[in-house]
């Protein structure tokens, strides 16, 4: 499969649209975005957008051992991770959710969790976790919350457009949740 990039009518008919959960019982990992971006609707593949530093993180930590595609996102089943949203909403940015539905959202979420029981959630997005978790002190990092017995972690958000961490940043904290899941110790 190549990418085709959807045209201006598509990405505007995704405003609402889902992406469907990549999930299944017992994973290591369920990373959880903030809210699909009408790209990733309009594609139907999670973290779709060109500029969205997720697949390229995810290879440069180590949790694959190629750079995926985001139609190639069911691999990471085989690696026992999963996907899923805060939100399941699109919209043209995540700063147009509510700190209700992230509230929400955490319950939704929550239901998930207890549900498909994965090790660890790893929660892409520190302002959307502070508020939905209602952590206003929360840091990017091992959470001391547990979601039943799942394990929270807090990572940068890597969306293009969260110039606070760049590519080098992101793999850094990333490597550090693939640590603690390989070795159930955190990294230094």
């Amino acid at each position: 499969m190549t990418e085709r990039r959807p045209t201006k009518a598509e990405l505007a008919a995704a405003y609402g649209r889902k992406v469907p959960d990549l999930i299944a019982p017992h994973l290591s990992v369920l990373f959880c975005g903030i809210n699909p971006s009408l790209y990733s609707a309009a594609i139907r593949h999670h973290f779709g957008r060109p500029g969205n530093r997720f697949w390229p993180t995810l290879y440069a930590s180590g949790f694959t051992d190629r750079l995926l595609k985001p139609w190639e996102e069911k691999v990471l089943l085989e690696n026992r991770l999963g996907v899923t949203n805060l939100v399941s909403r699109a919209t043209t940015a995540a700063a147009e959710l509510t700190a209700e539905e992230l509230r929400f959202g955490r319950k939704s979420l929550q239901r998930k969790i207890l549900r498909y029981r994965p090790r660890c959630l790893a929660v892409l997005g520190i302002g959307a976790y502070r508020l939905a978790f209602d952590a206003p002190g929360a840091t990017v990092g091992i959470q001391s919350e547990l979601l039943g017995n799942t394990v929270v972690w807090v990572l940068p958000n890597p969306s293009g457009l969260n110039a606070n961490h760049q590519l080098p940043d992101l793999a850094k904290a990333f490597s550090a949740l693939r640590e603690f899941v390989t070795t159930g110790q955190r990294e230094g």
